[in-house]
């Protein structure tokens, strides 16, 4: 059964409908009378994470569970030959995650017996807040990186020195504690110079930038070290645009976000997951401003760890929240600055096994989704 069997073709001269199902930005399934799943558009596909060739032809219950409210407003719509929504639907899976959705359901009358069924997020919201958020802790490391530098650095400098002087003259047993204190003082420089990076002020050069390029970049990179052992799948739209912004720096984000996710990974049968796709509809608001950003560029690294603490979750992006025994907390933090000067937006999902890091970017000036390529 194709995607679009159970579709009306469009007459000669008219729009194909299947392309107009396809550009919306919510989710769309078309449902018939046994819960098959009869359409999904590209949407759909992104959502719950598999192709319209696994979807079309399924059981909606195989992707929502069968107690949710979507099944009873499916019915409700097909009874009542009318449209119905319900604005407060919380959808969890392992597959997807958690999401807060207004779903509506409005039947087809020809062909009859089909419904179709729309997702639309309401956390997108709460996304923007997020990210907000997080520039507002990247901003706090500047400030605190910037104390640090001048109020930090300096005084230890005075200290190694005072304990290298004592040295000299100091008992075999007094050696091994200035010792101990000149290694200290090293340690916490070495911390704040890197700190010191987030109070680089210059303006950020940016040029077009294939996003696949650093991405193939950052996998080399990590199947020759730290992520030798790990499976990379790569699920990239070959159509994709070049981003707007700095190819060191993104190489930067993207080996940070890949270590972290091949250091979440179990020690056999750890998989990453490198991912890209075009959104439409993505728009930011400039705080300050009336303009509006496109983001349409959405990059994803997911692994199949045991998933992020719930506990840190709210304060993943803050300086010094880590899960690593040894971690400084600060790989994050770079992270959330970086996109920030971009202009783009970070956002995560976890559950156990499945945990995905978005990042959505602009696209550079003038290009179109024609002009990527891997």
């Amino acid at each position: 059964m194709g995607r679009t069997a159970a579709l009306p073709a469009p007459a000669n001269g008219m729009v194909d409908p299947t392309a107009i199902l396809s550009a919306l930005p919510e989710p769309i399934l078309v449902i018939d009378r046994q819960r098959r799943i009869h359409f999904a558009n590209l949407q759909a596909e992104e959502f719950f994470d598999a192709s319209a060739a696994l979807l079309v032809g399924s059981q909606l219950d195989t992707l929502i569970p069968g107690d949710s409210p979507v099944h009873s407003l499916i019915d409700q719509a097909r009874m009542t030959g009318g449209s119905v929504s319900d604005y407060s639907i919380m959808l969890e899976t392992p597959r997807i995650g958690l999401h807060f959705l207004t779903a509506k359901a409005a039947p087809l009358s020809d062909p009859p017996d089909l419904v179709v069924l729309s997702l639309h997020e309401r956390s997108i919201a709460r996304k923007i807040d997020n990210q907000l958020t997080h520039r507002g802790a990247a901003r706090s490391v500047v400030a605190m990186a910037a104390m640090l530098a001048h109020e930090v650095k300096n005084p230890l400098s005075g200290i190694r020195g005072a304990a290298q002087l004592l040295e000299e003259n100091a008992s075999e047993g007094d050696r091994m504690l200035t010792r101990l204190i000149c290694d200290e003082a090293d340690r916490i420089v070495a911390l704040v110079d890197r700190m010191e990076v987030f109070t680089d002020g210059r303006p950020l050069e940016k040029t077009a930038v294939n996003i696949h390029g650093v991405l193939e970049h950052v996998r080399r990179v990590a199947q020759s070290g730290f992520g030798r052992a790990i499976r990379f799948i790569e699920r990239y739209d070959p159509s994709l645009p070049p981003v707007l912004g700095n190819r060191d720096q993104l190489i930067q984000v993207f080996l940070n976000l890949v270590k972290n996710a091949a250091e979440a990974c179990p020690e056999k049968g750890g998989e990453i997951v490198l991912s890209t796709a075009y959104q439409h509809g993505v728009r930011l608001a400039v705080p300050g401003s009336d303009s509006r950003v496109h983001l349409p560029l959405l990059i994803s690294v997911q692994d199949n760890g045991d998933g992020i603490p719930e506990d840190l979750r709210a304060n993943l992006f803050d300086p010094f929240v880590t899960t690593k025994m040894n971690g400084t907390g600060l790989g994050l933090a770079l992270v959330a600055k970086i996109i920030g000067d971009h202009g783009g937006v970070i956002d995560f999902d976890s559950v156990p096994r499945r945990t995905i890091f978005k990042v959505s970017l602009p696209v550079a000036p003038g290009r179109t989704a024609s002009e990527g390529g891997v």
